[in-house]
C-alpha cells in the first residue's frame, strides 16, 4: 500500500480470512475425509471453498486500486509500475513452479521438469495481478467495466459456441470442453494437474475469466477509494451492486451453470458478488464503526499472505520427505506417521482429519502473529 493511513484495515482482515481458510481446506489429514462444506463442488455447483479462490483474486484487485492509485495519476510513471508488476507476477509464478517441482527436482531433476504441472494456483494469481495491473493502469473506470464485461461474455461464448476440435460440438464437460482441449494441445497432459491429467482447472482458456475476477475486485477498490461519497452511500452501493451480481450470476447458471474449475462467467459474477457484500460489511464494521478488537488473527494472516500460503504447501512436501516407521512394521512420511500417532486414535476419522487442518492454521498464526509484533513483513 501507498501509506499506512490508506491502508484499509477491512481488506487485510478479509485477505487474511480468505488465507486462513485455503490453508484449512488444503490441509486435511486425511483427503478421503472431509466435511461436505470443506470440499469442492465435484463439477457444477458451489461450496464455500469454491469460493476461497475467486475471493483472493477478488482481493487483489482491490489492493491494485490502492496500491496503484497514485501511479496511475501520472502516465510518466506507467512504464515503471508495469515493470515492477510484471517482475511481482514473475517471482509469483516461479514460486508456484517451485511448489510444483519440490521435492522431486532435488531426487530427480529430469523426471521433475518432465512432468512439472505449470498451472497453479500462484501461477494464476500472477497472471491475474499483471494483466489487472495493467488495465487498471491504462484504462478509465468506465473502460474497466466494459472490459470487465467483455471478458465474460467472450468466455462464454467461446465455451458454448465454438466447436471443439476432435470432439465436434461444444460442451462444458470435463475432458472434452474447449479449455481442456487447449490445455493438452498447448501444455500437454505431462504438465497439467495430476489428479486429472487430461484438464486443468488452472488451465489457460480459464485465466480469461479470472482476470475478470480480479478487474471485480479493482473497480470496488475504485470505489471504497473516493473521497466525495459517505460511507453510508458506499456501503449502499457495494451492497446493491453485490447483490444484483449475485442475482446475475444465478440467472446466467440456468443457461452457463457456475462452475469454478470453468471458472464460468456466471461464477465469476456470484463469487464476486458475495466478496463485495463480504467485504462491504467489513469496511463498515472495522474502518467505520471502528470495531477492530477481533481483527488482529486475521491481519497478522493478512499482511504476509503470499508467504504463509507458499510455506503451508512446503512444509508439508518437507515432512513428507522424512520417512518413520509406522506401528504396523510400514514406512510413511512424518507428517502422516504425526497425524495416524496423535490424531486418528483421539477423533472420529472426520474430526481427526478437521482437527490436523485447525492445528496448520494454530501453528502458522503463531508464527505469523511473531512476525507481525517485529514487523516483519515479507513482500514478493
Amino acid at each position: 500500500m501507498e501509506k499506512s493511513s490508506q491502508r484499509l484495515l477491512s481488506l487485510d482482515f478479509f485477505r487474511g480470512a480468505t488465507v486462513a481458510a485455503m490453508i484449512l481446506v488444503n490441509n486435511p489429514g486425511d483427503w478421503g475425509n472431509i466435511y461436505a462444506p470443506l470440499e469442492h463442488a465435484s463439477w457444477n455447483g458451489c461450496t464455500p471453498t469454491d469460493l476461497i479462490f475467486p475471493f483472493f483474486l477478488f482481493i487483489v484487485g482491490v489492493s491494485i486500486a490502492y496500491a496503484m492509485g497514485s501511479k496511475k495519476a501520472d502516465p510518466a510513471l506507467h512504464n515503471q509500475t508495469i515493470l515492477k508488476a510484471f517482475k511481482r507476477a514473475l517471482i509469483l509464478f516461479g514460486l508456484g513452479l517451485f511448489l510444483s517441482l519440490y521435492p522431486k527436482v532435488f531426487t530427480e531433476p529430469f523426471e521433475a521438469f518432465k512432468t512439472v504441472r505449470i498451472p497453479g494456483v500462484l501461477q494464476r494469481i500472477a497472471l491475474v495481478f499483471f494483466f489487472s495491473s495493467v488495465i487498471f493502469l491504462k484504462n478509465s473506470e468506465r473502460s474497466i467495466f466494459k472490459i470487465l464485461i467483455g471478458l465474460l461474455v467472450v468466455y462464454w461464448a467461446l465455451l458454448t459456441f465454438v466447436p471443439v476440435p476432435h470432439v465436434g460440438y461444444p460442451n462444458l464437460e470435463k475432458e472434452t470442453n474447449l479449455g481442456a482441449w487447449l490445455d493438452r494441445s498447448l501444455l500437454t497432459e505431462a504438465h497439467l494437474w495430476k489428479s486429472a491429467k487430461t484438464w486443468d482447472p488452472e488451465g489457460i482458456l480459464s485465466t480469461v475469466p479470472s482476470i475478470a475476477s480480479g478487474l471485480f475486485g479493482v473497480l470496488v477498490g475504485i470505489y471504497l477509494k473516493r473521497k466525495d461519497v459517505e460511507a453510508a452511500a458506499k456501503i449502499a452501493w457495494l451492497f446493491s451492486a453485490g447483490f444484483a451480481a449475485v442475482a446475475l450470476g444465478l440467472l446466467w447458471d440456468l443457461e452457463f451453470p457456475i462452475n469454478k474449475s470453468l471458472w464460468t462467467s456466471s461464477y465469476v459474477l456470484y463469487a464476486g458478488g458475495l466478496a463485495t457484500v463480504i467485504l462491504s460489511l467489513s469496511y463498515w464494521i472495522i474502518d467505520v464503526q471502528k470495531y477492530t478488537r477481533f481483527t488482529t488473527p486475521f491481519v497478522v494472516y493478512g499482511v504476509n499472505a503470499i508467504t504463509v500460503f507458499f510455506l503451508s504447501g512446503l512444509i508439508p512436501r518437507t515432512l513428507n520427505m522424512i520417512q518413520v516407521k509406522m506401528s504396523d512394521g510400514t514406512t510413511a512420511g512424518a507428517q502422516w506417521w504425526l497425524y495416524k500417532s496423535f490424531y486418528s486414535p483421539n477423533f472420529s476419522p472426520v474430526n481427526a482429519s478437521l482437527a490436523w487442518a485447525v492445528t496448520q492454521i494454530l501453528f502458522w498464526l503463531i508464527i505469523l502473529w511473531i512476525m507481525y509484533k517485529k514487523k516483519i513483513f515479507i513482500k514478493v
